[in-house]
């Protein structure tokens, strides 16, 4: 799925065209929550981890997650779209242009401030400039002293948006095996982690590929392949309820089986 940069990159797109325009159309067959209506103005479009809000005047926010089949896509007003109608999850229309979502599977509306909004269990947000990384420290006592440290890097409680690519890049960058269990990680290592993180993140916001080295990606997707430091090949495993696929080097990265 969409990781914090890239959602951060897609807000980034879409802000310039949406932010302060008055709503022109909106349709949304299968939304759950109450819905914008034309006339209203969009106060803001933000990027918070992995999630896309676009908050509309009366405090209602949009809020879409991408996960692995979603995108948004901007087009001037009568541009052809690149994918089928029938994908289109919500369409909103200003003066000028269009926002269209493609294939999100998650897509509500929720009042901003209330019980039912869905980021309000997000830690602090790595790819923002002041993101909180103390708090982001100190919310790793949210993990299992037993969890693998690899999960718990996922864990959007904690910090929010590292995903598979920045968990398997700032593990390597720290030199610490995915298996670690999070009570054997010191605060000293989890704040070089947070901040990492918080620097890749925030490296990879601009246009073009991801890069954590000049090469590239260091480890991720790299598997069998030599590492750029000893040249030993990279692994892959899977781990967490999920099987998300975390890269490592067995020999730069301590305890690493």
């Amino acid at each position: 799925m969409p990781e914090g940069d890239t959602i951060h990159r897609t807000a980034g797109r879409l802000r310039p065209a949406l932010a302060g325009r008055t709503v022109t159309r909106f349709d949304a067959k299968r939304l759950r929550g109450y819905r914008p209506r034309v006339g209203d103005v969009i106060a803001a479009v933000e990027a918070r981890g992995k999630h896309l809000l676009i908050h509309f005047e009366r405090g209602l926010v949009l809020q879409t997650h991408m996960k692995m089949t979603g995108a948004w896509h901007l087009y001037e007003a009568g541009q052809r779209w690149r994918k089928p109608a029938h994908l289109a999850r919500v369409v909103i229309g200003v003066e000028g242009w269009e926002a269209v979502c493609f294939s999100a599977p998650d897509v509500r509306t929720f009042v901003d401030g209330a019980v039912d909004d869905p980021t309000r269990h997000l830690g602090p947000d790595l790819c923002l400039a002041d993101a909180d990384l103390a708090a982001a420290v100190d919310r790793f006592a949210v993990a299992e002293a037993s969890e693998a440290i690899a999960v718990a890097l996922l864990d959007q409680r904690i910090a929010c948006g590292v995903g598979n690519v920045f968990k398997s890049e700032v593990l390597f960058a720290c030199g610490l095996s995915p298996f670690t269990p999070v009570g054997e990680v010191d605060v000293d290592i989890r704040r070089r982690l947070i901040e990492t993180a918080h620097h890749q993140l925030r490296a990879n916001l601009g246009s073009g590929p991801r890069r954590t080295v000049p090469e590239g990606l260091a480890v991720y997707g790299r598997e069998r392949r030599p590492c750029r430091r000893c040249g030993v090949g990279i692994r892959r495993t899977r781990q967490g309820d999920h099987a998300r696929s975390t890269y490592w080097c067995p020999r730069c990265q301590t305890g690493a089986d």
